[in-house]
């Protein structure tokens, strides 16, 4: 029997987000709704919620007998990792995360560094800065080969737009339920053929146990000396030390990171000053409050018409 009005838990260190995550959910009907931005609060609330829409929760709350209600967990993001490594979760729990929400987001920061570095945007900024008249013929992006590692929402999106800039474009996955996007489509074992061609090689891929640190040393060599990296995916796909290592030896041009081992990226760490690195703050596919509200509206009326979820985690395959 379906639930008519579930209680629902809104958790966020955010005053702010919370009472507007809310008051979306509100004004959708949806009545019962409770927000918490500390431990005690929580602990206050989570007694009768049966769905939470959380972000950083605390998770080791939800097998404590508090929260024998809950039925189901919304994340606001689209990395469960944190999810699955807590194995204290009930299993009779239903996970969800945020899916088809980042495409936009993350492939237009894909394309606006690739730009910049083909066309030698920094050699232009300069010029003007010292009044130089400097004309020069630029790279384009015509003819370049693009890898596009892990092809769901975010990889495909970033497919389509390498597609309008007459890329070639090779992609991999462990399904292959997406190979028909891509020129040439390989999978995990292929990985070392799969990146020795790429001009630009793109992690969009999820982390489990099968893509910790999936970038090698041996494969960042496998790459070509003048390759680009860019991780929009997990800071853990790459080994931050190798990486490190391999780049100041000269091989690979450049690396775009918006993702790290450890996030705040120490103000200590080397890559900020490395001068073919380009650090940016996790900030590649934001999780907005319209489209997070969105998304968990549409799944909560799911949730009530017995229907399956969108987003919905396996936590056997990680993601």
């Amino acid at each position: 029997m379906s639930i008519i009005q579930p209680n629902i838990l809104v958790f966020s260190p955010m005053q702010t987000d919370v009472e507007t995550y809310a008051e979306s959910i509100r004004n959708n009907g949806f009545m019962s709704v409770k927000t918490a931005t500390t431990l005690d609060e929580v602990e206050k609330y989570l007694p009768g919620t049966e769905v939470i829409l959380g972000w950083n929760f605390p998770t080791h709350l939800l097998s404590k007998p508090i929260a024998s209600s809950v039925r189901w967990f919304q994340s606001m993001g689209a990395g469960v990792n944190d999810l699955i490594e807590d194995k204290s979760i009930p299993e009779f729990i239903i996970l969800t995360r945020i899916v088809n929400q980042f495409g936009t987001y993350i492939s237009e920061y894909v394309f606006s560094f690739l730009l910049y570095i083909v066309k030698d945007n920094p050699r232009m900024r300069q010029s003007q800065m010292e009044r130089r008249w400097d004309p020069f013929i630029s790279e384009t992006l015509k003819g370049k080969t693009i890898g596009v590692a892990g092809l769901g929402s975010i990889g495909a999106e970033i497919v389509r737009k390498a597609r309008v800039f007459d890329m070639n474009v090779h992609g991999l996955s462990f399904s292959g339920k997406q190979a028909s996007l891509v020129d040439c489509h390989f999978t995990p074992d292929q990985l070392s053929e799969f990146v020795k061609d790429l001009d630009y090689l793109v992690l969009t891929l999820p982390l489990t146990d099968s893509t910790h640190h999936i970038m090698t040393r041996d494969l960042l060599l496998a790459m070509k000396p003048k390759a680009c990296l860019i991780n929009v995916g997990r800071g853990l796909l790459i080994d931050e030390e190798n990486l490190i290592s391999v780049m100041q030896s000269g091989h690979l041009q450049t690396a775009i990171l918006d993702v790290f081992e450890t996030e705040p990226l120490p103000k200590d760490h080397v890559f900020w000053t490395m001068p073919n690195v380009f650090v940016t703050s996790h900030l590649s596919g934001p999780s907005t409050i319209e489209g997070v509200s969105s998304f968990f509206i549409g799944n909560l009326k799911r949730f009530l018409s017995e229907q399956p979820l969108h987003g919905l985690v396996d936590r056997k395959r990680g993601y």
